[in-house]
């Protein structure tokens, strides 16, 4: 009789490929499709009288999936459950054992830190209980997050707008937001100069920048100083008075974790953090290689630690002296100090195996995953690099008192720099150009003087990357939740992006005014530190879950009823945001409304006027056809195309993108494909010599393999909503009967 075969469940089915692949013929392994318990969604969920007692239930609409593994769970000797190493995959595991109603002795936990035929067989035969401690930490933020969202969000459903949302940490992001937009708003700007001396020898000049008087550090507030330097300068001679020489070496970034990688891929690729987190998710969990099969080419990408295995630093040094010789290779492996509160669970994000670099396997990558995959390697590899070292020249040249000052830096050995080198957020003050060779005493002939007036300058708005940071400086949320928090808070129009900029919109100002008048605890931002640390301990086994709920709820109740009784009667009002465009109808300066398919002009007059429409934005360039403005247009399904803005008076419709150039040939607007980066433009215009037409533009064309697949897919998800609709009509057929 044939031997039964163990059963491993994981996540997703990209990741069941490729282990089943490592793990051989003995093996069935499946995938949950993340979770398949959890709290109902119609209501609360958590018996709060009785000890914050969760109520799960199946998750809708995987009824068929849970029965598919119970079957196969009941016929296999053993249950591996091989969910994601962290406090989500640890509780999933868990609700798999209550779901199947798995015995102890039948189900065992294995975690897999990065999906190699080493370590996943490795880990198979090491597996262990389920750690009770990390499924409690995560029982006590779901039921935290629960209570949050499902007290307040009905509140301000009620005394603000309907369909808005609250929640414990969500609410935190978008407070630090509106609160540095209110630090801007109440910035008093000072005015400042600027003052260089160009000054010149037989073989070149160059630039100083005033510093101040002799060694004391100046700052020139006004024209009139300015100008009192440049008169007792003007025939004075300037002295080079001191020159400084040396080395200055630069020591790599340390790997990548969450934090760091997602405002690393926002300031270098443009990928917001969900995007980058769900490219990073394929990396770990499998990507076909050629004479490889499915490899995962990254570790987890959910982590707080800088650990770098012993085995990942020996291949990583070696790597290093075959491909960049001895001399880039310092005489020990850096080892990186996790700060203070990490969890420390997984090691540092980097290359599964060094030796595949990012040219070896970009030709089976996307061009996302191996500019995603180049950024990680790099970054790992360059981490244990040698230093890059510098030629550092700084020069002080005095004249009537004054000292001006240059600095200039050359690379003298690259180190790491041959491989990465991480993004910077500001310029830097050196000189771009090499100074002369000078000594001090030498006399130079001043060729002009340089003024220019400055204002010191608000702090910036956050970017998703900088928000990140500050999120993660201030202990808020975990790696797990950075990228879904920035989704929430854009996604309820809480927050909205201009370029690269986060800017709290008027409705989520008064959402956080009101948050921060009746609910201080929900947005302080030490109280929600304070929450997370609680979590930890919760994990460590030194808290129970139970009481550090029972602790929170106490003051929270009393707060949710003091302002329940405070708002009785009270609807607050959310600002309009005015448009540069009136009403048509009646005249009445135009508003932006957010609908299904995004945001809308509609006249404020509503009901008794109705007129809306939409947003316009208008595109560089003219319509090739009429030669009318060319418009952005988003579809229903949220696909953006370019049209003329005479709609089908013209008929002309492209998903190309025009450019502000011209075609030399024929005057015609030029266009580029859609997407990221420096893309080439092209003609459109088929009368023009210059024409490039469509299957030439750098679009990738179907094969008719995957326009049959693609057609199946389609068919396929037809077919199960007609059901889903005939179930629901059924049923409600039913009820009526009843």
């Amino acid at each position: 009789m044939a031997r039964a075969k163990d059963l491993v469940i994981v996540e997703s089915p990209a990741k069941a490929k490729t282990i089943e692949k490592y793990l051989g013929g003995n093996y069935k392994v499946t995938a949950s499709m993340g979770h398949l318990r959890d709290l109902p969604k119609s209501k609360m969920g958590v018996d709060i009288e009785n000890g914050f007692e969760p109520q799960y239930i199946a998750v809708r609409d995987k009824t068929e999936l849970i029965n598919e593994l119970k079957k196969s769970a009941k016929s296999a000797k053993t249950v591996y459950l091989a969910t994601d190493p962290d406090r989500e995959g640890e509780a999933i595991s868990w609700h798999l054992k209550e779901l199947l109603d798995l015995p102890e002795e039948k189900a065992k936990r294995v975690t897999f830190n990065e999906i190699t035929k080493k370590v996943v067989t490795e880990s198979i035969q090491h597996p262990r209980r389920i750690d009770q401690d990390l499924v409690d930490a995560q029982q006590a933020r779901r039921i935290l997050d629960r209570i949050v969202g499902y007290k307040l969000s009905p509140l301000l459903w009620r005394k603000v707008k309907k369909g808005l949302s609250a929640g414990r940490v969500q609410s935190v992001a978008t407070r630090m937001v509106v609160d540095r937009e209110q630090e801007i708003q109440a910035f008093q700007s000072e005015e400042y100069w600027l003052l260089d001396a160009v000054l010149n020898r037989d073989d070149g000049s160059f630039t100083a920048r005033f510093y101040g008087q002799g060694e004391k550090k100046q700052d020139l507030h006004n024209e009139d100083e300015v100008n009192a330097v440049i008169a007792a300068t003007e025939h004075a001679p300037f002295e080079v008075s001191k020159v400084k020489r040396g080395e200055k070496q630069r020591t790599p970034a340390p790997p990548f974790i969450t934090s760091t990688l997602q405002q690393e891929a926002s300031r270098r690729l443009s990928m917001t953090p969900r995007r980058t987190m769900s490219i990073a998710q394929q990396l770990y969990e499998g990507v076909e290689i050629a004479g490889l099969g499915s490899v995962g080419l990254i570790t987890y990408m959910r982590t707080d630690s800088l650990r770098l295995s012993e085995e990942a630093l020996s291949a990583a040094r070696s790597f290093i002296v075959e491909h960049y010789g001895a001399a880039y290779c310092p005489a020990q492996a850096r080892r990186f100090k996790t700060k203070a509160g990490a969890q420390d669970a997984h090691e540092a994000i980097r290359p599964t195996d060094v030796n595949l670099t990012p040219e070896r396997v970009r030709k089976d990558l996307t061009q996302e995953q191996y500019r995603l995959y180049r950024l990680i390697w790099g970054r790992f590899t360059a981490c244990q690099m040698a230093n890059a070292v510098y030629d550092n020249v700084s020069v002080d040249v005095l004249s009537a008192g004054y000292t001006f000052r240059a600095n200039y830096s050359e690379l003298k050995f690259p180190g790491y720099t041959a491989v990465y080198e991480e993004a910077k957020d500001e310029e830097s003050d050196e000189l771009k150009n090499p100074l002369p060779s000078l000594s001090e005493g030498e006399v130079l002939r001043l060729e002009k003087m340089q003024k220019e007036q400055q204002f010191t300058q608000p702090p910036a708005r956050y970017t998703e990357a900088t928000l990140i940071r500050a999120m993660e400086e201030k202990g808020i949320g975990r790696p797990s939740t950075y990228a879904p928090t920035i989704s929430t808070i854009t996604a309820h129009d809480y927050v909205i992006k201009e370029g690269k900029y986060l800017r709290p919109t008027p409705l989520g100002e008064v959402v956080t005014e009101l948050m921060k008048e009746r609910f201080a605890d929900i947005v302080d931002l030490k109280f929600t530190n304070h929450m997370e640390s609680e979590l930890d301990e919760i994990e460590s086994g030194r808290a129970n879950w139970r009481d550090v709920l029972q602790e929170f709820y106490t003051d929270f109740e009393q707060e949710f009823e003091k302002a329940e009784q405070e708002l009785d009667g009270v609807r607050i009002k959310v600002p309009d945001v005015l448009s540069d465009e009136y009403c048509e109808v009646c005249g009445r300066q135009m508003v932006v409304k957010k609908g299904k398919f995004g945001h809308f002009l509609a006249c404020p007059g509503f009901p008794e006027c109705t007129f809306t429409k939409p947003i316009v934005v208008e595109m560089p360039g003219k319509c090739p056809k009429c030669g009318s403005r060319i418009l952005k247009r988003t579809s229903k399904k949220g696909y953006v195309f370019y049209a003329c803005e005479r709609g089908t008076d013209c008929g002309f419709i492209t998903w190309d993108v025009p450019t502000k150039d011209y075609c030399p040939a024929c005057g015609k607007t030029l266009f580029k494909k859609a997407g990221r980066g420096p893309l080439k433009s092209f003609c459109i215009n088929e009368a023009c010599p210059n024409f490039v037409p469509e299957d030439k533009r750098g679009y990738k064309k179907k094969t008719a393999e995957e326009k049959a697949a693609s057609a199946k897919k389609t068919t396929a998800k037809k077919t199960s909503a007609k059901k889903t609709t005939t179930k629901k009509t059924a049923a409600k057929k039913s009820a009526d009967k009843e």
